[in-house]
Protein backbone atom coordinates (compact mmCIF):
# COMPACT_ATOMS: atom_id res chain seq x y z
CA UNK A 1 0.00 0.00 0.00
CA UNK A 2 1.26 3.29 -1.10
CA UNK A 3 0.66 7.05 0.18
CA UNK A 4 -1.78 9.18 -2.36
CA UNK A 5 -1.50 12.66 -0.50
CA UNK A 6 1.38 14.04 1.71
CA UNK A 7 1.32 17.33 3.51
CA UNK A 8 4.59 19.36 3.21
CA UNK A 9 6.21 19.61 6.30
CA UNK A 10 9.55 22.33 4.95
CA UNK A 11 9.98 23.71 1.38
CA UNK A 12 13.50 23.90 0.39
CA UNK A 13 13.58 25.72 -2.65
CA UNK A 14 17.75 25.08 -3.18
CA UNK A 15 17.99 21.95 -1.51
CA UNK A 16 20.15 21.04 1.25
CA UNK A 17 23.19 23.52 2.15
CA UNK A 18 25.40 20.53 2.06
CA UNK A 19 23.86 18.90 -1.21
CA UNK A 20 26.37 18.77 -3.99
CA UNK A 21 23.39 18.52 -6.62
CA UNK A 22 21.06 21.91 -5.95
CA UNK A 23 17.49 20.75 -6.57
CA UNK A 24 14.26 21.91 -5.13
CA UNK A 25 13.70 19.74 -2.52
CA UNK A 26 10.04 19.37 0.12
CA UNK A 27 10.14 17.04 3.33
CA UNK A 28 6.69 15.60 3.49
CA UNK A 29 4.37 13.33 5.54
CA UNK A 30 1.81 10.76 3.82
CA UNK A 31 -1.84 11.17 4.95
CA UNK A 32 -2.45 7.52 5.43
CA UNK A 33 0.75 5.19 6.90
CA UNK A 34 2.74 8.56 8.06
CA UNK A 35 5.85 7.71 5.58
CA UNK A 36 8.34 10.27 5.87
CA UNK A 37 8.93 11.57 2.46
CA UNK A 38 11.55 13.94 0.18
CA UNK A 39 9.77 15.07 -2.32
CA UNK A 40 10.81 16.92 -5.75
CA UNK A 41 8.59 19.39 -7.05
CA UNK A 42 8.31 20.24 -10.56
CA UNK A 43 10.24 23.31 -11.55
CA UNK A 44 8.02 25.68 -11.92
CA UNK A 45 6.16 24.92 -8.91
CA UNK A 46 6.75 26.01 -5.25
CA UNK A 47 5.24 23.71 -2.21
CA UNK A 48 3.93 25.62 1.02
CA UNK A 49 4.11 24.29 4.06
CA UNK A 50 1.12 22.62 5.00
CA UNK A 51 0.13 22.15 1.33
CA UNK A 52 -1.45 19.11 0.62
CA UNK A 53 -0.02 17.81 -2.96
CA UNK A 54 -0.92 13.82 -4.32
CA UNK A 55 1.48 11.32 -4.92
CA UNK A 56 -0.50 9.17 -6.65
CA UNK A 57 0.22 6.89 -9.36
CA UNK A 58 -1.88 9.11 -11.47
CA UNK A 59 -0.43 12.83 -13.20
CA UNK A 60 0.65 14.72 -10.48
CA UNK A 61 0.53 18.25 -10.56
CA UNK A 62 3.09 19.62 -8.17
CA UNK A 63 5.46 16.69 -7.69
CA UNK A 64 8.06 15.81 -10.23
CA UNK A 65 9.34 12.50 -8.20
CA UNK A 66 9.21 11.36 -4.97
CA UNK A 67 12.75 11.02 -3.97
CA UNK A 68 12.64 8.42 -1.56
CA UNK A 69 11.71 8.00 2.50
CA UNK A 70 13.43 10.07 4.82
CA UNK A 71 14.42 9.22 8.73
CA UNK A 72 12.78 11.10 11.14
CA UNK A 73 16.29 12.52 12.74
CA UNK A 74 17.00 13.78 8.96
CA UNK A 75 14.11 16.40 9.21
CA UNK A 76 15.13 20.07 9.29
CA UNK A 77 14.37 21.83 12.07
CA UNK A 78 11.03 24.10 10.48
CA UNK A 79 9.75 20.22 9.64
CA UNK A 80 9.97 18.84 13.23
CA UNK A 81 7.50 21.49 14.46
CA UNK A 82 5.30 21.46 11.72
CA UNK A 83 4.46 17.75 11.91
CA UNK A 84 2.92 18.00 15.53
CA UNK A 85 0.57 20.70 14.00
CA UNK A 86 0.29 18.33 10.55
CA UNK A 87 -0.55 15.50 13.01
CA UNK A 88 -3.06 16.53 14.75
CA UNK A 89 -4.98 17.74 12.04
CA UNK A 90 -4.94 14.71 10.30
CA UNK A 91 -5.76 13.09 13.09
CA UNK A 92 -8.58 15.28 13.55
CA UNK A 93 -9.61 14.60 10.33
CA UNK A 94 -8.89 10.61 10.50
CA UNK A 95 -11.17 10.69 14.04
CA UNK A 96 -13.21 7.72 12.90
CA UNK A 97 -9.83 5.72 11.96
CA UNK A 98 -8.43 5.99 15.44
CA UNK A 99 -11.60 5.75 17.31
CA UNK A 100 -12.09 2.40 15.66
CA UNK A 101 -8.73 1.26 17.15
CA UNK A 102 -9.83 1.94 20.58
CA UNK A 103 -13.21 0.28 19.64
CA UNK A 104 -11.23 -2.75 18.22
CA UNK A 105 -7.90 -3.54 19.25
CA UNK A 106 -6.24 -6.79 20.55
CA UNK A 107 -3.57 -8.64 22.14
CA UNK A 108 -0.48 -8.13 20.91
CA UNK A 109 1.38 -11.44 22.81
CA UNK A 110 -0.12 -13.20 26.10
CA UNK A 111 1.21 -10.49 28.31
CA UNK A 112 0.81 -7.15 26.27
CA UNK A 113 -2.51 -5.41 24.80
CA UNK A 114 -1.99 -2.73 21.69
CA UNK A 115 -3.65 -0.26 24.12
CA UNK A 116 -0.17 -0.41 26.38
CA UNK A 117 1.69 1.07 23.28
CA UNK A 118 0.29 4.00 23.43
CA UNK A 119 1.97 6.69 25.94
CA UNK A 120 -0.07 7.24 29.44
CA UNK A 121 -2.00 3.74 28.77
CA UNK A 122 -1.18 1.04 31.78
CA UNK A 123 -3.00 -1.79 32.64
CA UNK A 124 -5.49 0.23 34.45
CA UNK A 125 -6.80 2.33 31.26
CA UNK A 126 -6.72 -0.96 29.06
CA UNK A 127 -9.30 -2.66 31.55
CA UNK A 128 -10.99 0.45 31.68
CA UNK A 129 -10.86 0.91 27.99
CA UNK A 130 -12.12 -2.71 27.28
CA UNK A 131 -14.85 -2.53 29.80
CA UNK A 132 -15.84 0.24 28.59
CA UNK A 133 -15.54 -0.44 24.76
CA UNK A 134 -17.85 -3.95 25.74
CA UNK A 135 -20.62 -1.51 26.87
CA UNK A 136 -21.10 0.28 24.21
CA UNK A 137 -18.38 1.27 20.96
CA UNK A 138 -16.45 4.36 21.41
CA UNK A 139 -18.04 7.40 19.55
CA UNK A 140 -15.29 9.90 19.21
CA UNK A 141 -12.33 11.40 21.36
CA UNK A 142 -14.69 13.04 23.57
CA UNK A 143 -16.87 10.29 23.91
CA UNK A 144 -13.23 7.87 24.87
CA UNK A 145 -12.17 10.83 27.40
CA UNK A 146 -15.61 11.44 29.04
CA UNK A 147 -15.90 7.53 29.83
CA UNK A 148 -12.82 6.71 31.14
CA UNK A 149 -11.83 8.42 34.09
CA UNK A 150 -8.58 10.19 34.03
CA UNK A 151 -7.87 9.04 30.64
CA UNK A 152 -4.79 11.42 28.88
CA UNK A 153 -6.35 13.41 25.89
CA UNK A 154 -6.67 10.38 23.02
CA UNK A 155 -6.02 12.20 20.55
CA UNK A 156 -2.56 13.81 22.05
CA UNK A 157 -1.90 10.05 23.09
CA UNK A 158 -2.41 9.00 19.24
CA UNK A 159 -0.17 11.68 18.00
CA UNK A 160 2.47 10.60 20.68
CA UNK A 161 2.41 7.51 19.98
CA UNK A 162 2.63 7.91 16.30
CA UNK A 163 5.86 10.40 17.02
CA UNK A 164 7.30 7.85 18.75
CA UNK A 165 7.16 5.49 15.93
CA UNK A 166 8.58 7.84 13.63
CA UNK A 167 11.52 9.20 16.00
CA UNK A 168 12.76 5.28 17.00
CA UNK A 169 13.29 1.84 15.91
CA UNK A 170 9.84 0.38 17.33
CA UNK A 171 9.40 -3.10 17.89
CA UNK A 172 5.40 -2.25 16.97
CA UNK A 173 3.79 -0.08 14.73
CA UNK A 174 0.27 0.79 15.37
CA UNK A 175 0.08 3.77 13.09
CA UNK A 176 2.95 4.61 10.80
CA UNK A 177 5.33 2.56 7.80
CA UNK A 178 8.43 1.23 9.47
CA UNK A 179 11.30 2.42 7.91
CA UNK A 180 13.04 -0.44 5.78
CA UNK A 181 16.01 -2.37 7.70
CA UNK A 182 19.34 -2.24 6.56
CA UNK A 183 20.36 -4.95 4.63
CA UNK A 184 23.90 -4.97 4.46
CA UNK A 185 26.18 -2.86 2.65
CA UNK A 186 24.38 -1.59 -0.55
CA UNK A 187 20.88 -2.07 -0.20
CA UNK A 188 17.20 -1.92 1.82
CA UNK A 189 14.28 -3.63 1.06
Amino acid sequence: MKEDYAIVLDYLPNGYASAFKKESLAQAIGTQMFTLLELVPKPECKLLPKEKVYIGQDKREKVQYIKGRIEYNKLTATAKNELNIVLEEIIQEQEPHFVEFFNKAGSISVRQHSLELLPGIGKKHMWDILAQREKKPFANFADIAERVKLMPNPKKVVMDRIIDELSSDSKYYLFAKPMPKERGPGGRY
